[in-house]
């Protein structure tokens, strides 16, 4: 499992519909918890470097907690256009643990 992935917390660390952060080479990356369904983005919005990781969850959407961009966890994408993006990582669980890939999914 470990080849482009790297294991960052036991999957019981990560409550339903909460998030945590975790170091992912030069990266710090939020990983959401959307109704048990696992996405990872990198945890500084684009605009002035709000942690992610810190905003509200809803509807697969997460808000920042600075000045209220909107990022859909699927994407990475601004809500409002794609003007703006976060980097996305890949997500896999594997014997109860998280695994991030690496380096962000290309686009």
């Amino acid at each position: 499992m470990s080849e482009g992935f790297l294991c960052v917390a036991e999957r019981s660390a990560l409550a339903r519909n909460a998030a945590i952060s975790r170091s992912v080479g030069a990266y710090e990356v939020a990983i959401f918890d959307c109704d048990g369904e696992l996405f990872a983005l990198e945890n500084a919005c684009p605009h002035q470097g709000g942690p992610l990781v810190e905003g509200s969850v809803e509807q697969g959407v997460v808000t920042c907690p600075w000045h209220a961009w909107r990022f859909d966890l699927r994407t990475g994408c601004m809500t409002l256009g794609d003007f703006a993006r976060v980097a996305r990582f890949a997500v896999r669980i594997d014997e109860g643990r998280i695994w991030l890939s690496k380096e962000p999914i290309e686009e």
